[in-house]
């Protein structure tokens, strides 16, 4: 009779690409923000944000109409409690480490992106500990540890970054397709590695009806994003990406040092992986959809 085989290999096989997942998101971050630091200067990503309207409609979106419609969502949608905490996390946490990114897919405002992120950031390690003890019973959140991995892993990258791009502008020219690439890399190995590890977590939230409001979470986020990002498609795009893309980073700090139960910890990085998902297949069609529209005013304008 065949021995049954040990769940030993596969706990083993689940802590590694755990563990491949981190470093490809850490890969992914730093050196996103390390290559935007190396082609923009402080000039360029504090210009936008000079734009008071933008800044405080950007503000608006993210920390009040988001967190406000999820809430509002999930007194229709009756979900289990440990679903309902994990999507009023990651409704609360904004400015996605990968905003560069997204904005570069989408082809927007990459000066922008970087600014609105710093800002939104910023915005999450002072919102998160005033409201989601409102909403969430039992949350304890300490601003400090939000701010210092957040710290650590893009505004030190982004620094440096700026630094050689001011002072060794010929070897910051040099490094930025070899970041890119980097980048790119981790962007894809995180990817699969998630979707492989999370696809059980995907299956069991299509039984729950979960997957449903997280679609209607990111399809609200993005539409109210883009439709406030103006003045120009460039920074709409931003905003659109910018919101619909949460701050997992800071949602799954949260999480885990609050709640024992697995389904918070999943429906986040569920709703994460859908996310940018979305982008990915999606932001192409953005610019083709934009592009019609711009050729049109240029030959009205010739």
């Amino acid at each position: 009779m065949p021995r049954a085989q040990s769940p030993i290999p596969i706990k083993i096989m689940n802590e590694i690409l755990v563990v491949i997942d981190k470093l490809a998101l850490l890969t992914f971050i730093v050196f996103t923000m390390l290559g935007a630091g190396l082609r923009l200067t402080v000039q360029e990503i504090w210009e936008p944000l000079r734009n008071r309207r933008l800044v405080i409609l950007s503000l608006v979106t993210n920390f009040v109409l988001v967190p406000l419609f999820v809430y509002l969502l999930l007194q229709v949608v009756h979900l289990s409690e440990p679903l309902r905490d994990g999507l009023l996390v990651m409704a609360v946490a904004s400015g996605p480490p990968a905003l560069p990114k997204l904005a570069h897919i989408v082809k927007g405002n990459i000066a922008f992106s970087v600014g609105l992120m710093m800002l939104l950031m910023l915005g999450t390690i002072i919102y998160m500990p005033i409201v989601l003890p409102l909403v969430v019973e039992g949350v304890q959140i300490n601003s400090w540890e939000i701010a210092e991995p957040l710290l650590l892993m893009m505004v030190s990258p982004l620094v440096i970054g700026l630094f050689i791009k001011a002072k060794f502008p010929a070897i910051a020219m040099t490094l930025q397709p070899f970041l890119f690439k980097l980048s790119n890399a981790g962007l894809l190995l995180g990817l699969i590695v998630r979707l492989a590890v999370h696809t059980n977590d995907m299956i069991a939230l299509l039984k729950t009806g979960a997957i449903f409001v997280c679609a209607v979470f990111i399809i609200f986020s993005f539409s109210v994003g883009y439709l406030l990002g103006g003045p120009g498609i460039d920074t709409q795009r931003v905003l659109g990406v910018g919101t619909a893309q949460r701050n997992f980073a800071a949602a799954l700090l949260v999480a885990t040092s609050n709640f024992e139960d697995p389904s918070v910890v999943s429906i986040i990085m569920v709703t994460s992986i859908l996310m940018m998902v979305t982008v990915l297949i999606a932001g192409p069609k953005f610019t083709e959809i934009d592009q019609p529209t711009n050729a049109k005013i240029e030959q009205v304008e010739v």
